[in-house]
């Protein structure tokens, strides 16, 4: 999908301001994240990198109140943790690394759920929540796969309805996590492309991990590197992408060169 071409969500009113106050959390007696401090403006889009292990999840989940935590998260200012869940729901929305696709569900479906917020308890979807789910999928190219089961849609075609199903939800903020886990580079693109459209036209804000520091480096405004539970660098993607920064956290031997869309990595052998 092209960036000319690419969506426009409805009433997403613009993004908000991302505070993340002294986050610390962990798993039992083991401290993943210690005393993590970030922001990210409206509109911004941060990418939050580093090892395996070094804690990228456990801090989206713990933005959104998945895991406990101590510290603040801070939206525009106001806590999340004194609003409301459901107002919290309609302000953020949340994409898995490893989304639990139900079987027999067809596309249609399960972008709805994404509307769940929006609606009393246990009603059945009304006019306006299907008109936005309709929206969404023809926005992302799914309007023609609507009636078709998960199932039998492709890794990047099931990638594109998770992130609509988080779109139905007319977020402000985005968090996705390892958006480009699973597809070949082509359909990475794709969704990267398209999550830079959607950020730029209505100004949402993105916050998301990526695996990839090539597409972290050429995608996202900023880069926090996370490293033994803390942010080791944050910054613009080519003050974060260096050699030394590579191989002092990630014990590897690279070389980053300037690229027409952001740095770019390129492993070095011995």
């Amino acid at each position: 999908m092209s960036r000319r071409s690419a969506p426009r969500p409805g009433g997403t009113g613009g993004g908000a301001r991302v505070e993340v106050l002294g986050l610390t959390a962990g798993y039992g007696r083991t401290q993943v994240l210690d005393a993590v401090r970030l922001t990210v403006e409206p509109g911004g889009w941060l990418a939050v990198i580093g090892p395996n292990g070094s804690g990228k999840s456990t801090l989206l989940r713990s933005v959104l109140g998945f895991h406990p935590h101590e510290g603040q998260v801070r939206l525009d200012g106001v806590p999340t943790t004194g609003m409301h869940r459901r107002d919290r729901a309609r302000a953020m929305a949340y994409a898995p690394q490893t989304p639990v696709l139900p079987e027999g569900v067809t596309a249609r479906d399960y972008v709805t759920l994404g509307r769940t917020p929006h609606r009393p308890l246990l009603a059945a979807p009304r006019e306006a929540d299907r008109r936005v789910v309709a929206d969404v999928l023809d926005r992302l190219g799914l309007g023609s796969m609507a009636g078709r089961p998960l199932s039998t849609l492709s890794g990047g075609e099931q990638q594109r309805a998770v992130l609509a199903r988080a779109l139905a939800q007319q977020p402000r903020v985005l968090l996705l996590d390892e958006p480009t886990a699973a597809l070949d580079l082509g359909h990475a693109q794709q969704v990267l492309d398209l999550v830079d459209v959607l950020r730029r036209q209505d100004g949402l804000t993105v916050i998301s991990t990526l695996h990839d520091l090539t597409l972290a480096g050429q995608y996202a405004d900023r880069l926090a590197l996370l490293s033994g539970g803390r942010v080791a660098a944050e910054g613009p993607p080519a003050e974060v992408l260096t050699a030394e920064a590579l191989s002092r956290h990630y014990g590897a031997r690279a070389e980053v060169v300037a690229g027409p869309s952001g740095p770019a990595v390129l492993p070095v052998r011995d």
